[in-house]
């Protein structure tokens, strides 16, 4: 998929799941500003700086909607690999990180079989 499909898909997604795309110019704020998710009056934001390359932008809109809850949503395959590569990973009770695609272990379980 092309950098310019896969930022409009990712821009149709935020629309569904109630999250505000804006690119703003953080030159002359004055302070020091980065892109990425943000919450105002308890909406979600996604706020990019519209002077990167498109390729970033992909990136930070895809990390900002892969923190998202997507269970009720259709999204098309290719977009969802997008999401599942930025999707940040799990720490588990036991202070192990997991990755997301890794289905939960029950503590203790063992293979079985075994002697």
């Amino acid at each position: 998929m092309k950098l310019e499909q896969a930022y409009r898909h990712l821009k149709e997604l935020a629309e569904k799941m109630g999250v505000d795309v804006s690119e703003q110019s953080f030159k002359n704020t004055g302070i020091r500003v980065r892109s990425g998710f943000c919450k105002v009056k308890g909406k979600g934001r996604c706020i990019i700086d519209k002077r990167i390359k498109l390729a970033k932008k992909v990136e930070i809109l895809a990390e900002c909607l892969a923190q998202q809850p997507t269970e009720n949503i259709f999204i098309m395959p290719a977009v969802r690999e997008l999401l599942e590569r930025y999707r940040p990973l799990k720490i588990t009770g036991d202070g192990h990180r997991q990755d997301p695609g890794d289905a939960p272990v029950e503590p203790g379980a063992a293979e079985s079989g075994k002697s």
